[in-house]
């Protein structure tokens, strides 16, 4: 018997190939930025997509004090998190995020904002929190990433 046979093949995390890319924020609408930067993080862009493997790339965001949002959304908007106690409920605006942002605590490569819009935007399970962990976002230009020879990529070209 002379035919073809066609198999799926499913990515392993061992064959995978990561890399590292550098995406500007400057004058980027948030949300916008957000969806490509979680489908580069999920590796939608790459041909070898798996689902249930982390395939995507380590992704580092400079300039995220640049961000745009569009209409009034940076007093009007709300988000909502609950600290696990009878009438927990805690409101923060994008404003007040981005000033959380330049605070002492917060550790570096963490920026409230872009990892809530973020988290939205990839899979609820481990997958999604292993996911989140392989991006860092920086407030300026500079990032102690040289060593990873990280790529810059224009999103407005990525499709």
């Amino acid at each position: 018997m002379d035919t073809l046979s066609y198999k799926t093949i499913s990515a392993k995390s061992e064959t995978v190939q990561k890399e590292w890319v550098v995406v500007d924020a400057t004058d980027q609408v948030l949300g916008r930025l957000c969806s490509q930067v979680a489908m580069i993080l999920r590796g939608k862009h790459k041909a070898c997509y798996t689902p249930h493997v982390d395939c995507g790339d380590n992704v580092i965001i400079i300039n995220a004090e640049k961000v745009v949002l569009t209409g009034k959304k940076w007093t009007d908007k709300q988000y909502v998190r609950y600290t696990g106690y009878p009438g927990g409920q805690r409101f923060s605006t994008p404003q007040e995020l981005l000033k959380k942002s330049y605070n002492k605590h917060i550790k570096e490569g963490m920026h409230p904002l872009f990892l809530h819009v973020l988290k939205g935007m990839l899979p609820k399970n481990r997958l999604g929190a292993q996911l989140l962990r392989n991006v860092r976002i920086y407030n300026g230009p500079n990032h102690p990433h040289e060593a990873q020879n990280p790529k810059v990529i224009n999103l407005t070209n990525l499709k």
